[in-house]
């Protein structure tokens, strides 16, 4: 099945831009390799450094130094999320021009985006356990989709992501429950959706590849796992400008729809509703009670208004 999906993404790079549509209805994510050049993934590994070290501004839930050299800074990152906030390039990168027209053709002409997260992943860090992304950011028209551009080779080995084919199909987003697994991080698993927890097909890219994956495909992530070195990733979260965003952003109510946008390709039928700036970038821990703590204090400081209906 994924070399299908794979064969469907190659195709796509010579125009056929229909038969990875086809790919991603049928798998719920395609893979599609060499997407950005080796200039431009060095430069956005560069700027991960200048991100983690406070270069950029500030970020939420960023720990002291405490003597820690620049490279232990950065490794003890698990991810970044909004870096796009304050990076000029994070934010250029949501709209390569190599990814805009596969997400106008998987998504609809007209695309926002409403996330960003970089991860950096060394050696020894933890993974994902299976999720589907629309369990936290939910759409109106069922078109959550993420790019997650890959900035090192992303093999089994340094814990690439994997993908139960298929699982998006009945469009139904099942329940979550902690895992208490060692592997992953705090963030919960999804169960009761019938596919083999140990099972699913590895997403391997080469470094500038990109994944495109469907808001309701159950995909996980494992360790890394190498002698050495990171996993590093750029992900940015999609979804058709004609849904509204009834998203919580990570708070306890969710609001009717959030405007914390930026607009990729075609036309906004909201822009009437204005931007809000409602979101800061911060650090997703390892721990899950840290990553509530963060989260709670972003929401308690967040401005109530809603634009006007």
């Amino acid at each position: 099945m994924l070399d299908e999906t794979r064969a469907s993404a190659k195709s796509a790079e010579a125009g056929d831009l229909a038969q990875l549509k086809a790919a991603y209805d049928r798998d719920g994510f395609v893979a599609v390799e060499s997407l950005l050049g080796a200039d431009e993934v060095e430069a956005l590994r560069a700027e991960i450094v200048a991100i983690a070290l406070g270069e950029r501004g500030e970020i939420a839930g960023a720990e002291p130094r405490d003597g820690r050299s620049d490279e232990a800074l950065v490794g003890d990152i698990l991810a970044i999320h909004m870096p796009h906030k304050i990076s000029s390039l994070m934010r250029a990168a949501m709209a390569h021009p190599a990814i805009v027209p596969i997400l106008t053709a998987l998504i609809s002409p007209n695309v926002k985006a409403m996330q960003t997260m970089v991860f950096v992943k060394r050696t020894g860090k933890p993974g994902q356990a299976w999720h589907q992304d629309e369990h936290y950011i939910p759409t109106r028209n069922r078109s959550l989709c993420g790019a997650w551009i890959a900035l090192d080779d992303a093999v089994i080995e340094n814990g690439c992501m994997w993908m139960h084919p298929g699982s998006q199909a009945p469009g139904v987003l099942y329940p979550i429950r902690p895992h208490g697994d060692e592997r992953f991080d705090g963030a919960e698993e999804a169960y009761g959706h019938g596919y083999d927890r140990e099972g699913g097909a590895p997403v391997e890219l080469k470094a500038g590849g990109v994944a495109f994956f469907n808001g309701y495909v159950l995909h996980r992530s494992l360790p890394n796992r190498a002698k050495a070195g990171f996993r590093r990733a750029l992900v940015t979260h999609y979804m058709s400008a004609e849904s509204m965003l009834p998203w919580t952003l990570g708070g306890a109510r969710a609001r009717p729809d959030v405007r914390d946008i930026v607009m990729i390709a075609g036309e906004d039928p909201y822009a009437w509703r204005g931007i809000e700036e409602l979101v800061k970038p911060w650090v997703r821990p390892d721990n899950a009670e840290r990553q509530r703590q963060i989260l709670a204090e972003m929401a308690a400081a967040r401005p109530t208004a809603q634009p006007a209906d």
